[in-house]
């Protein structure tokens, strides 16, 4: 399916394929020792469809074997660079509801990784539309301002790190960091392995904009689809599995169905009475 898309027509590729070893009823479980190999053919083909301002970014976390962590994720990092792709950023995926546990050696896995490649060092990143409430704090913090408050002040623990207080007086809003805290799914979405809606939306609001393309090619249940439909995008969908392709499918209807809706009802509202007459 991925070589049947046009060159460069892809504004932002999001994704979460198959880990190495895991999801073996559903996809064959791939060998960590063969997954470079069997991802980078994929690879070539997401490069030769992403506009040359687009984004990347892959869902992936590596396994524990033998006691120790396996280095199949750092292997295709470097096979990708080698490939020519860039690695921009690695987020951070801090999954607040993480399965409790405890192993010999280890505590729980309460993190992903999501990978960010381009093609080049300038590419679409909207850095505003995923800012954060300052919170309540800054109410008591900036009522009181001192006189290190005022000027650009260097750290008093003797690092280089310094800073203007009175620069963020008046903002409602800051840059988040690189660790995204959003809670798993908790329900049954027909899937074993399904990430939050809100996590391909932070990533489609910060690299693409309204009205392009996304591509998922490993769609699983639908989730980066739906996230584009509510987020005014164009998607593309692969998935292998026909059962997930179909349960995509019947999700992907019914959201469209339901945001035509809310646009009528919208439209309605807006219209004056004599328009709805």
């Amino acid at each position: 399916m991925l070589k049947s898309l046009p060159d460069n027509s892809v504004d932002l590729i999001i994704t979460s394929p198959p880990y190495a070893n895991q999801r073996s009823k559903s996809y064959g479980g791939i060998k960590a020792s063969e997954y470079v190999e069997w991802f980078i053919p994929i690879a070539r083909q997401l490069k030769r469809v992403l506009t040359p301002e687009g984004s990347f970014v892959l869902n992936i976390k590596e396994h524990v074997e033998k006691g120790e962590r396996h280095t199949y994720v750092l292997e295709l990092i470097l096979a990708l660079k080698k490939m020519g792709w860039r690695w921009t950023e690695e987020y951070m995926w801090h999954k607040k509801n993480a399965f409790p546990g405890k192993w010999p050696n280890r505590f729980r896995d309460s993190f992903e990784r999501c990978l960010h490649f381009n093609l080049q060092k300038d590419f679409y990143m909207d850095q505003d539309s995923v800012m954060v409430d300052m919170g309540d704090w800054k109410d008591k913090r900036f009522k009181y301002l001192s006189g290190n408050d005022l000027e650009r002040y260097a750290s008093q623990v003797g690092n280089s790190f310094a800073k203007n207080i009175a620069n963020w007086e008046k903002r409602d809003k800051a840059y988040p960091g690189n660790v995204i805290s959003l809670a798993t799914n908790c329900r049954n979405v027909g899937h074993p392995a399904a990430f939050p809606e809100s996590l391909p939306s932070w990533f489609i609001k910060l690299l693409s904009p309204e009205n392009s393309v996304v591509l998922d090619p490993f769609l699983g249940s639908g989730t980066t689809a739906l996230a584009c439909i509510n987020l005014k995008r164009k998607f593309i969908g692969i998935e292998v599995n026909k059962d997930y392709a179909f349960l995509s499918c019947e999700k992907i209807t019914r959201e469209l169905s339901l945001t035509t809706l809310k646009s009528i009802r919208e439209e309605k509202s807006a219209a004056s009475p004599a328009t709805q007459a």
